[in-house]
Parts: C-alpha cells; sequence; structure tokens
C-alpha cells in the first residue's frame, strides 16, 4: 500500500495523496459501503480497503493518475466529494479511489451565450452561487445539494424533479473533457449550445457510474431566474390524485416542478392525509397566482384539500421534501430509483410507505426502512416492470447488494453495454462491477 501511495505522490504530491490507514473513519466507513472483494474468503467478511486516496488539482495531474493505474492494472474507484459513491452495484477489489474534489474551477461562465464551464470537482451549491450573480441557474435539483460534485451530478444522471420543464442531466450537457482509462484526455461536445459535430458522448457518459472515464470538465447550458415561485400542494384519495395528475398533465399549465407523494411522506410532511401532488410555479408574478388559482379549483372539483406555498415557506417544503426521502439516519434504509408508465405512478404510491414519483416522466424515488425489506423491494420491482418500467436499487446496506440484482435490468442491451465497456476500458480497471450486469 505504501508503494502505490507513494507512486502516486510522486505526480500529485504527498499532500494529496492519503494511505488508507489515515483517512478519516467517516470516510473509511462511506467507501466501504461502495465495495466488495471479488471472492471474499467468508460471508459478510469486511472488504479489503483501497490503498490509497489520490486527490489531482488538473486534468493533466488526472490523466497521468489514470495512466499510471493502466499501467499497473489497479482498479481504480472514481468520486467526487462521495456523496453518491454507495449508489450502484458493488465495484469489485478497488486498489486506488481517485477523487476529483480538488478539480474545483471555474473555467468559463458566458453569460450573454447562457452558458458555463467548470471543472467536475465543483459543488454544485457553488456554482449556484456563481450563477446567481448573473441572475441565472443550473435547472438541475440533485438529492445532495451542498455537497454533490458536478462531476458526480453527471455521472450518476441526478436530475430530480426539475425536469418536469427542463429536462434531464444529458439535455442540458453541452461538452465534457474527460479521462479515458488509458490516461489520455478526451473532449466531447463544445461550450455552445447548438453543437451537432461528432458522436453524442455526453449521453453516453451521463449515467455511466465512472465506468467509462473520468469527468474532468463540463459545460453546461444555464437558465435565467425565474421572477417569483408559489408551490400547490393537493392532498386525498388516491382516485381524486390521480385525475388531478392526468387533468394537470394534459393542461396548459407550465409548472417547473411537480410530483406525486405517497401517503406516509404527505404525513410526515405535515401536509394532511392520503396522497399528495405538489406542483410549483416559477414565472412573473401574475402567471404564478393564475396557474396557482387554477390548480387549486382542480382540486377543489376532485375533493382535494388544496394549499398555496411562497417565501421561506416553500423553499422550506423542498428542502424538508428532499431530507425526508434521502436521510440516512438508519444504515437499513434501501433508496430505489423506479420509473414506470406516468399513468401507473398512483398504484405504485398506494403500494409502497415513502415514495416520490414525476407526474411527468413516471421516474421516482422509493424509500425501504426497517429489516427483512427486500420481498417488498422486489415485490415493487416486478409492479414497477409489469407497468412498462424498472426499479434500481441506489443505495442499501451492503449485504442487500450482495443478496440481489441492484440494476434489475431485463433488457436486450447487455452485450452492446459491454462492448462498449471493452472499448472505453479494456483492462476493466474503473469501477468494475458497479453498473449494469456487473459491468
Amino acid at each position: 500500500m505504501k508503494a502505490l501511495a507513494s507512486c502516486f505522490a510522486s505526480i500529485v504530491g504527498t499532500e494529496n495523496t492519503v494511505c488508507w490507514e489515515d483517512v478519516p473513519v467517516s470516510q473509511q466507513k462511506s467507501i466501504l459501503q461502495a465495495i466488495s472483494d471479488e471472492k471474499p474468503l467468508r460471508v459478510n467478511a469486511s472488504p479489503t480497503p483501497p490503498g490509497c486516496i489520490v486527490y489531482p488539482h488538473t486534468t493533466e495531474q488526472l490523466a497521468q493518475v489514470i495512466a499510471e493505474a493502466h499501467r499497473n492494472k489497479w482498479r481504480v474507484l472514481p468520486c467526487g466529494s462521495g456523496s453518491k459513491l454507495n449508489w450502484g452495484g458493488l465495484v469489485k477489489n478497488v486498489d486506488v479511489v481517485v477523487s476529483t474534489e480538488r478539480l474545483n474551477q471555474l473555467i468559463e461562465h458566458a453569460v450573454g451565450d447562457l452558458t458555463v464551464t467548470v471543472e467536475a470537482g465543483m459543488k454544485f451549491s457553488h456554482l449556484q452561487e456563481i450563477l446567481a450573480k448573473c441572475g441565472q441557474f443550473l435547472a438541475l435539483d440533485p438529492i445532495t445539494q451542498d455537497t454533490a460534485t458536478i462531476g458526480g451530478i453527471v455521472a450518476t444522471a441526478d436530475t430530480g424533479s426539475l425536469r418536469q420543464r427542463y429536462g434531464s442531466v444529458r439535455d442540458q450537457l453541452l461538452g465534457i473533457t474527460f479521462v479515458r482509462a488509458d490516461g489520455q484526455i478526451a473532449k466531447a461536445g463544445g461550450r455552445v449550445v447548438k453543437n451537432v459535430a461528432g458522436y453524442d458522448l455526453m449521453k453516453l457518459f451521463t449515467g455511466s457510474y465512472g465506468t467509462l472515464g473520468l469527468i474532468s470538465q463540463v459545460t453546461f447550458r444555464v437558465y435565467p431566474m425565474q421572477e417569483i415561485s408559489g408551490t400547490v400542494v393537493l392532498t386525498g384519495d388516491a382516485k381524486a390524485i390521480s385525475g388531478a395528475a392526468n387533468v394537470l398533465r394534459g393542461s396548459a399549465l407550465t409548472p417547473t416542478q411537480a410530483d406525486l407523494l405517497s401517503t406516509q411522506l404527505v404525513s410526515s410532511l405535515e401536509l394532511g392525509q392520503g396522497l399528495g401532488l405538489i406542483a410549483r410555479f416559477q414565472s412573473i408574478a401574475e402567471s404564478v397566482k393564475e396557474q396557482s388559482n387554477r390548480l387549486l379549483e382542480v382540486g377543489e372539483q376532485l375533493g382535494l384539500k388544496g394549499t398555496i406555498y411562497s417565501g421561506a415557506d416553500e423553499a422550506d417544503l423542498w428542502r424538508i421534501l428532499r431530507e425526508q426521502m434521502h436521510s440516512s439516519a438508519s444504515e437499513s434504509v434501501i433508496s430505489c430509483k423506479m420509473g414506470v408508465l406516468p399513468t401507473s405512478a398512483v398504484n405504485v404510491l398506494t403500494q409502497v410507505d415513502m415514495g416520490w414519483i414525476h407526474i411527468a416522466s413516471g421516474l421516482g424515488v422509493l424509500r425501504f426502512e426497517g429489516d427483512n425489506k427486500i420481498d417488498q423491494v422486489l415485490g415493487i420491482r416486478n409492479l414497477c416492470q409489469t407497468n412498462g418500467g424498472f426499479l434500481t436499487i441506489l443505495s442499501a446496506p451492503v449485504k442487500v447488494k450482495q443478496q440481489l440484482d441492484v440494476w434489475g435490468y431485463t433488457g436486450n442491451a447487455v452485450q452492446l453495454m459491454r462492448l462498449i465497456k471493452e472499448q472505453f476500458d479494456k483492462e476493466n480497471i474503473l469501477s468494475p462491477g458497479r453498473f449494469v450486469g456487473g459491468i
């Protein structure tokens, strides 16, 4: 381990190479939740830890680090701040963790062109602060907004419910710079909104979980901040909520966020009883008021309870909603990403305790808490697949991930994925085992 660490220290410096025994205990625990030995010596044995964590400061240093790992066939677990390190499958036999957290500079903010280029390790919250000074924002709503890095958001396709108005990560991504598995620096896309040259590698890298390369720079389109915001919450029985969602989907109303909430989630947020529909409108004051009132009228006609939130109350509502769905207070929590046909979302929510599903895409997050929840998770996965969808486990105890297929993929593209992986990472050193089919 010392030899491995000294090898990387010669590239990035000793202050940017941390041997495993010097890693803080809380960080060690986080990393161990993401890895597993390929052939453990005994059941429930702790995995062999990586030798060190390396923190490059430039794209060139990152490239040298990966080139060194490639020469020695050392297996690499890439990460940013590590806030989503435990998502996806368990990575097999990791030799070194490479963090882009210290690649965190603003490269260019073209205010007039509504684009921004930053290094992958910049925190999402910091980028939003920079953009806010010019009256702009990045239209993503990641789970951990204070700690998530831009590269990690792209690698895990962590969009959030702003997809209702602005689309997903891949819809807003204009260009990336990345380091290949052999240490070569490559680019895709550009720094302009209209860019049609070359292959769209941005879409391929979005949600690839660090299995194809390490992202070092990202260019996004950004949007002007809206004048005012208001959120309507409707609560009541499942049939009425389903009806309200259908009306909203087919109406001329233009919410920036619109989601369905499970009964227990509604209760924990003290919003009322029954299922919930939460819709956020952001525009000029007159438009927000008019659209909010129209949705309230829809709710009243269906016998639903309706409330409008604004200002600090509205901001707190969305913040607490995120916290309720993604709090890691209990180590037994199983957090899942799911998708179904939008018209089947209510049916899924009636059969889970904690659930949050976007009304337009049918994508959402489910949370299972407590021991012996594997059968319930598999039952809901079957329900999602029956309704034209999927269920993927994001985070869960290691012993749970060792017992079942985290991704639950039933399509016919695994062989194609393997061929792509081989083209990008022939030696299989980047996040081995983390993606679909053990890729």
